[in-house]
């Protein structure tokens, strides 16, 4: 082009070269990130009648531990969006876990006679085979339940010993009126005693919570049981609670019970009313994980909070929002 004087070629090697020269500067721009400040930890304060007045018992949990996820789910109304593909993970573990001990346990009290390691095996491959494709997940999930089915059928036996499985993934509506709030449960399996007491059964595919956690922040069972002395499970009524437990299928399986003794229904019934009353002050912001057990787990919000610009040392910085 340099060599075409007569043809206007010395001028458009210039506009080229200017050209590149633009993007070679846009180039090393990108190279230089500059002065920007740190997101800071978010705690959102939206005005009460935005607020959320409906909870799970599981997102109670949720509110004690990382309130800005119940602030994006129930406020923001955002959701993850779905994998491009379904793959076998641990929350598709834990359905089709919850669909084999269902029908298992639901086929055995009509047929006591089932109650064995060979049936629990059978119902095992034939859930296994309608809910997941992947052969590899199949065997895999199939050899964890063997390592954990005679540990778990001796259990069962001595559980029937003492109760019959009289609800099945049974759901349950508490109503508040101070404050206005409603909470829902979906209870595993409740069995009832011959004396009309309750016990109440969460299966885990993982550890189930120590006793400190479940005081702390891990109110599933003892909410469900309030839920169950109170008649929140629809055709129940209310009845005693004598023993509300996890049932852990992991590696090392256990079971774990919920300090009702520790923790009456009053007392948890009061302190849910003192947490959501909490949340009804424009001043109480929702903070991004006020009190994480594993920040190497990443949440469904943790992006959205720019956590990773902060961490759980920084404090909270409330912002009012939604006016």
């Amino acid at each position: 082009l340099g060599g075409l004087p007569d043809q206007g070629g010395p001028e458009t090697l210039d506009a080229m070269r200017a050209r590149g020269r633009d993007w070679l500067h846009r180039a090393a721009l990108l190279e230089s990130p500059g002065d920007v400040p740190r997101a800071r930890r978010p705690a959102p304060c939206p005005p009460p009648d935005l607020r959320p007045n409906r909870l799970s018992v599981t997102e109670i949990q949720t509110l004690i531990r990382d309130p800005y996820a119940i602030y994006a789910k129930h406020i923001l109304h955002l959701r993850p969006l779905d994998p491009l593909m379904k793959v076998p993970d641990v929350l598709l573990r834990g359905t089709v876990l919850h669909a084999i001990l269902e029908q298992f346990i639901d086929e055995t009290r009509a047929d006591p006679e089932r109650l064995t390691h060979r049936a629990l095996m059978e119902k095992t491959e034939t859930v296994l085979a309608q809910t997941v494709p992947w052969a590899e997940a199949r065997a895999l999930w199939l050899a964890r339940m063997e390592r954990v089915a005679d540990w778990f059928i001796t259990g069962e036996i001595e559980r029937r010993a003492e109760a019959v499985p009289a609800a099945l993934e049974r759901r349950g509506t508490m109503r508040l009126a101070d404050p206005v709030f409603t909470l829902t449960a979906k209870a595993d399996r409740i069995d009832i005693d011959p004396q009309g007491r309750a016990l109440i059964y969460d299966y885990k595919t993982g550890t189930p919570p120590t006793s400190k956690q479940q005081k702390e922040y891990d109110k599933q069972l003892l909410l469900t049981a309030a839920m169950v002395e109170r008649g929140d499970f629809d055709d129940l009524g209310p009845m005693p609670v004598r023993r509300a437990a996890y049932i852990g299928m992991g590696s090392k399986p256990d079971l774990r019970d919920a300090p009702l003794d520790d923790e009456p229904t009053a007392q948890v019934m009061a302190n849910l009313a003192s947490l959501i009353a909490a949340y009804e002050s424009e001043d109480m912001g929702y903070v991004a994980l006020r009190s994480a057990f594993l920040t190497r787990v990443r949440g469904d919000y943790d992006q959205l909070a720019r956590h990773g610009e902060w961490d759980i040392t920084d404090p909270p910085q409330r912002i009012r929002v939604g006016r």
